[in-house]
């Protein structure tokens, strides 16, 4: 006859013959018979080790880090997919980086997926170093703009042109973001393209800037600062954008999903449900209010699924 166990040591299953032990009758019987149930046992042994991989398996492939830099709508974006997949079972790491270090991630594999990037002008100089090395999605947002933005009541202000004559109205200063954003790479080059040599482009944040917009709107004082749609701050505030006759700010871009090589592979299910995802400006424009309002990013993205649920379903094949 043959017996055997199973051993439990540590979580960890090892399974083997504890030993065959053949009687005369046994001897006596066909050798094939031997040999069937040999190979039964090892059969069933080997379907239980494949089972248990198996399941590791799955539940490592429902994990993906989502990358994000600290712009609210790159926030929204980013906190709306974290949200659609936890749903969806899956386990998602956030990572606040900034878009060097984003980019750099997603190409050595480092980073599953962004939300954001915006082509073919905003962000060409990363594009041409990594268009070979990240898998770059479809577009999901269409028709961006970058630029100079004064509020309406300032009404002698109309034209990249007027910015100069009129410096001394808002301290010389253009109040921007980010040091190393794309949207700075360009104002730099807007002031030289139009000899705006008295003008300081001051190095902030999204936030510091918004501070500064508020401020001077509230107490209808003239300001001038850097920014872009889709934003929130459009909707809270007459604001206009600077005529840019020498289009140093390019035409508009559109925004599409990022991902690791590969990951089209590994996880096709939520590859496909990004593929699906389109949006237009009121869409946006309210998830970016919703997140921007909520006590935390993650309830904001959460209530607009919720509010926005059969537009949610549709990507998601449902």
């Amino acid at each position: 006859m043959i017996l055997g166990f199973v051993y439990h040591k540590k979580g960890k299953e090892e399974s083997w013959c504890k030993y065959i032990k053949r009687s005369k009758t046994t001897m006596k019987k066909p050798f094939f018979i031997l040999s069937l149930i040999l190979t039964l046992f090892l059969a069933a042994c080997g379907n239980g080790n494949n089972n248990e991989g198996s399941g590791e398996g799955e539940e490592q492939n429902k994990k993906v880090s989502m990358a994000m830099m600290s712009w609210i709508d790159n926030i929204s974006t980013a906190y709306l997919w974290k949200e659609i997949l936890e749903q969806e079972g899956y386990e998602v790491e956030m990572l606040e980086l900034d878009k060097a270090a984003m980019w750099t991630g997603l190409s050595r594999g480092d980073i599953d997926l962004s939300s954001q990037a915006w082509l073919p002008l905003s962000d060409q100089s990363l594009y041409q170093e990594y268009q070979d090395t990240i898998d770059f999605g479809e577009t999901w947002y269409e028709g961006t703009k970058l630029g100079l933005v004064v509020p309406e009541y300032m009404t002698d202000m109309n034209s990249i042109e007027d910015l100069s004559a009129q410096a001394d109205t808002f301290n010389s200063e253009i109040v921007g973001i980010d040091p190393g954003s794309s949207l700075m790479e360009l104002t730099s080059q807007t002031i030289e393209r139009y000899g705006l040599t008295n003008l300081n482009l001051v190095e902030s944040s999204e936030a510091a800037m918004l501070t500064e917009l508020k401020k001077a709107y509230d107490a209808e004082q003239p300001v001038v600062v850097t920014l872009w749609n889709p934003h929130w701050i459009f909707a809270e505030m007459d604001l206009k954008y600077l005529e840019d006759p020498e289009n140093t700010y390019g035409d508009p871009d559109n925004i599409q999903f990022m991902a690791r090589q590969g990951f089209s592979e590994d996880h096709p299910e939520v590859y496909e449900w990004m593929t699906n995802w389109e949006m237009n400006d009121d869409q946006l424009g309210s998830l970016i209010k919703e997140v921007e309002n909520a006590s935390s990013h993650q309830e904001g993205a959460q209530q607009w699924v919720e509010n926005n649920r059969e537009l949610v379903d549709g990507w998601l094949n449902k």
